[in-house]
């Protein structure tokens, strides 16, 4: 295999060493389904992606999503990640918008500047989907936690914006701090569902100037816990806009993920119902740690 340069990222991440860490692999075209599987599995964060050609189609690059387990049709962190890096290290650095084609579609990422530096990073999502509403029951058990926990005024939902997840609301920050993934149950309880994936959110938070407090489990895919997951959130904004869950139609947050495992992120979560849809941004900071290259 010849040397390829891949980079290290800290996304979703108000400083280094915080938010969600991605591997970007450039140049990937060479390289087998089951090459970039053992790459992903080596570098063993939530995600790591392929650039395939450094050439554009169809307006936007060509990329393609790992997790240690599987290939994804879409993930949020790597989404912008690999557009910050696209920007930075093979474009002119200057675009106001990204393209990625992604297995989920082409999705637009749109970049802010200070200066001549990058700092926020924003994508549209594919607009919502909305699927099963699941026995509160159920889920709470797999959670290990008593129903009680789970907010009466709104539904646990599976949703997608591309890749699905279980929506809990939860009652408060303790409920979430608690919230341990009973694997057994949980497998038997996705066996049906259209999600793999879980979400649960709080309004209460560490931070005063964030809106809600959340945790992802992403077992299925190789991860027990994600720290800033960018499609989840998605869903989630999506979520709160269908069920009007700050009262209104539109939504404009800060949410907070990854406290319980040491690795705090922040996410800027905007979403309106429009006619027929509901159209879903989620942006953040990204930050890069290292250049490396591969042997």
């Amino acid at each position: 295999m010849k040397k390829r340069i891949f980079y290290l990222l800290d996304v979703f991440a108000e400083s280094r060493y915080t938010g969600n860490q991605l591997a970007v692999l450039r140049d990937a075209r060479k390289l087998s389904d089951e090459e970039m599987l053992k790459i992903a599995k080596e570098m063993n964060y939530s995600e790591t992606t392929f650039i395939i050609p450094e050439k554009k189609a169809d307006g936007g690059y060509d990329v393609r999503i790992f997790t240690p387990a599987e290939e994804v049709p879409f993930a949020g962190h790597p989404t912008l990640g690999t557009a910050f890096i696209i920007n930075q290290e093979i474009d002119s650095g200057h675009e106001k918008q990204i393209l990625l084609n992604l297995k989920v579609g082409q999705i637009p990422v749109s970049l802010k500047y200070t200066g001549n530096k990058v700092d926020f990073l924003q994508m549209k999502q594919n607009s919502p989907k909305f699927f099963s509403v699941m026995n509160k029951n159920h889920v709470a058990m797999a959670l290990n936690l008593s129903p009680v926990d789970i907010d009466p005024g709104f539904p646990v939902q599976e949703v997608s914006t591309g890749l699905p997840f279980i929506i809990v609301p939860l009652i408060s920050l303790d409920a979430v701090k608690r919230a341990v993934i009973n694997k057994n149950l949980f497998f038997e309880m996705i066996k049906e569902a259209t999600a793999k994936a879980i979400l649960l959110f709080c309004p209460d938070t560490y931070e005063t100037d964030n809106d809600l407090n959340v945790r992802a489990f992403v077992d299925y895919y190789g991860i027990p816990e994600d720290p800033a997951t960018g499609s989840g959130n998605g869903c989630l904004a999506g979520y709160l806009v269908k069920h009007k869950y700050f009262g209104s139609n539109k939504i404009n947050v800060h949410v907070e993920q990854g406290y319980e495992i040491g690795r705090p992120s922040r996410l800027t979560l905007i979403a309106e119902a429009r006619k027929n849809r509901i159209d879903v941004f989620v942006g953040g900071k990204v930050i890069m740690v290292a250049k490396c290259e591969l042997l």
